[in-house]
């Protein structure tokens, strides 16, 4: 497929430039470890002032004096590192990874704090400065790796250093006291060391999940950000590729969802890459475009698309009601467009719902439709087998948008099966209300088959030209000859069915304009980073035009 970007095993590009650290966790983690280093720092700065400062003054008898000293001046600043990190992870001033770089430093200062505060030249002798049986700050060391998720190496560091102060405050205080230091002192501070590297294990146990989780977040050449949609035969998600800028959209298909299984799973998987391909020489602009495809180690298809800023019919008349009729036409006229190029080229949508019709801003356009999920469509000639070949005898398609020679199991079928889909879409579209609304599944296709719809203009609480009712129930013929005969057509009798002016280009500018970033939020991505390096033996799946490249490795 020469429309295909290229590929290569090269290093996985991260979602964050400013830090080493958004390299080695998953961006949810990362979030996850912001909020966590917050509420920490808070109740550093609550509790640990309390506790700190509180049982000093009580014993003082309320003097101020007799309760803080200068040493406790790091501890203090300590704390308000801690209200610090709590306002910036609310408010979000700083990047998520600048943050966490922010939090490494208040590790190493507040266990200063810790041990300046109250180490003196009698330690270990004195019963108040242990808790339990080793100093305070070993377990602050730990805490803090079990608490906020870091990178093993830089945990590794950060702990030797805050394992340092201890001994470090131990010596200033000799020095400036001018008195001795027992060895067993020193030794006591041993325990501070061993505390590091368990606050090291138990780093690299938690950094060795979040990678595990990142690798099975990698389809391909591509890293998933964030999932977007959800259905019954899988997931979409928000992807970028590893190495180019492009955002897109990965839509992962169940191999159980599409009743593959035993022999059947790599027939399955030949049919869904010839239809990958067909679908990704489609030139029409109104179809989505494809850009990869493949198969996981789990067996679940995958195909990704371009992502797109915008709101399918679906949402938007559960949004904002029946569209106006001369903006149905509009849209529906451009899904023609789409539908008119695969047609030609023999292939059979076979879904067409409002699901899979997106309305969008596509550069300087607006009100631009594109017609989705071409990965699943079938050629005409083998239409015939298509039930049989993709569901072991179960019907595939949406109830509600069902052609009836598909609902009753027809063994030939032809492109007017999607004009009849596309009738139950103009059919919703102006009157926010299916064909055939029934209890089941079953009920609601045997209705396409038996039942003869309302006319849409005596549902609709918009007038609808009398053309455009007669056009819709055109569509919907139960005998697949009395429909248009191809959508190119089914586009010439729309355009006559309103005045060419009813809707245009300015009406959906001012539309958009209204509802963008409102009711209708872009799907933005984080801009594209450094490389970072990784071994793609690690990878868990494989283009398929890859793997063959991979094998004779």
């Amino acid at each position: 497929m020469q429309d295909l970007p290229s590929r290569g095993h090269g290093p996985i590009r991260r979602l964050d430039s400013s830090s080493r650290l958004s390299s080695s966790l998953p961006p949810e983690l990362m979030a996850e470890a912001s909020r966590r280093l917050g509420w920490l720092g808070a109740l550093f700065a609550g509790f640990g002032v309390l506790g700190h400062f509180g049982g000093r003054f009580l014993l003082a008898g309320g003097s101020v004096s007799a309760t803080f000293h200068s040493r406790d001046l790091i501890f203090v600043v300590a704390a308000c590192m801690g209200c610090a990190l709590y306002v910036v992870s609310r408010r979000e001033l700083l990047s998520q990874t600048r943050l966490l770089d922010m939090g490494l430093v208040f590790y190493v200062t507040s266990a200063l704090g810790i041990a300046a505060s109250r180490v003196s030249p009698s330690l270990p002798h004195t019963p108040d400065v242990l808790f339990g049986l080793v100093p305070v700050e070993c377990v602050w060391i730990v805490i803090y790796p079990l608490v906020v998720p870091t990178p093993p190496r830089r945990i590794l560091i950060a702990s030797m250093l805050a394992a340092s102060t201890g001994p470090v405050s131990l010596v200033l205080t000799a020095v400036v006291s001018d008195s001795s230091i027992d060895r067993v002192d020193l030794l006591f501070f041993f325990s501070n060391y061993m505390c590091a590297a368990a606050a090291y294990l138990v780093s690299r146990v938690i950094h060795g999940v979040s990678m595990r989780l990142k690798r099975a977040r990698e389809i391909g050449s591509y890293a998933l950000v964030e999932k977007i949609g959800e259905g019954g035969m899988g997931e979409v998600w928000r992807a970028k590729h590893r190495l180019l800028a492009r955002p897109a959209a990965i839509k992962l298909i169940r191999a159980d969802a599409l009743g593959v299984g035993g022999r059947a799973r790599e027939a399955a998987l030949q049919r869904f890459e010839r239809e990958a391909q067909d679908t990704a020489t489609l030139g029409s602009v109104h179809t989505v475009n494809v850009y990869d495809f493949g198969v996981t180690e789990e067996g679940n298809f995958y195909y990704v698309m371009e992502l797109l800023d915008g709101i399918s019919i679906e949402q938007y008349v559960k949004t904002f009601g029946p569209m106006e009729p001369a903006r149905a036409v509009y849209v529906l006229r451009q899904a023609c467009h789409s539908l008119a190029e695969a047609h030609a080229r023999g292939l059979i949508h076979r879904d067409i719902k409002p699901a899979n019709i997106f309305l969008c801003r596509l550069g300087p356009d607006d009100d631009f439709v594109k017609v989705l999920d071409f990965g699943l469509v079938k050629h005409a000639e083998t239409a015939g087998t298509a039930v049989q070949l993709t569901m072991d005898g179960v019907i595939t398609g949406t109830p509600a948008f069902l052609p009836p020679e598909i609902a009753v199991g027809q063994a030939t079928f032809d492109a007017r099966a999607d004009i009849y889909s596309l009738g139950c879409v103009a059919y919703y579209m102006v009157t926010g209300e299916l064909v055939f609304a029934k209890d089941t599944a079953i009920a609601m296709a045997l209705a396409h088959v038996n039942e003869t719809p309302t006319p849409p203009g005596e549902r609709s609480e918009l007038a609808i030209p009398p053309a455009l009712d007669a056009l819709i129930l055109q569509c919907l013929a139960k005998n697949p000859v009395e429909r248009p005969p191809s959508a190119a057509e089914l586009a010439n009798h729309l355009a006559t069915t309103v005045p060419p002016d009813a809707w245009t280009a300015g009406d959906a500018h001012s539309w958009w304009q209204l509802h963008w970033g409102s009711t209708i939020v872009p799907r933005s991505i984080a801009p594209p980073a450094n490389d970072a390096a990784e071994q793609d033996v690690q990878r868990r799946c494989w283009p398929r035009f890859e793997r063959n490249a991979h094998a004779a490795r």
